[in-house]
């Protein structure tokens, strides 16, 4: 857990020195069998445009690099991923699909193993623009994909606020 963090992080340091990251997040959730979820996300978003017109309907999307960690009070687990994400918006209201990859830890808890360490991570989310802020919710499904057995998988619903830096 702590090497997979740390790879993350070293990732995060690049990147910012770099100048890719244009915005910070953070995102709680609550996941199958009372797990928890903590998320820090960078981004760097594809275009960058002004907002879309209220009237108008505008695809956009970003790049996100996320660290997080469940918990379900019996262990914790490690969650590095990395995710394009596709936005429509049209004025403050912004819609968002996604499927990434995520390297987790394979022991959730007793009940839920993973079969393997790379997962898939797609989501569903609703969110506002306001100034520099996102505000959203998401809807999020981990599995592998059914690559190997068992593939028991995971759902979230998670709460995330997002800060653009530019």
């Amino acid at each position: 857990m702590i090497r997979k963090i740390a790879a993350a992080a070293a990732v995060c340091v690049v990147c910012s020195t770099g100048h890719c990251v244009d915005g910070i997040g953070v995102e709680v959730g609550r996941g199958d069998d009372r797990t928890s979820l903590l998320r820090l996300v960078l981004t760097d978003r594809w275009h960058r445009a002004q907002r879309p017109a209220a009237k108008q309907w505008r695809f956009a999307g970003y790049w996100e690099l996320s660290v997080g960690l469940w918990d379900n009070r019996e262990e914790s687990t490690a969650d590095v991923g990395f995710t394009p994400v596709f936005r429509l918006e049209r004025g403050a209201l912004v819609l968002e699909a996604a499927i990434g990859v995520h390297l987790v830890q394979t022991h959730i808890s007793a009940q839920r193993s993973f079969s393997t360490a790379l997962q898939f991570g797609d989501h569903l989310g609703l969110g506002i623009h306001s100034g520099k802020y996102d505000f959203g919710v998401r809807v999020q499904h981990v599995s592998n994909g059914g690559i190997h057995s068992p593939n028991p998988g995971i759902n979230f619903v998670t709460l995330q606020v997002h800060y653009n830096l530019e």
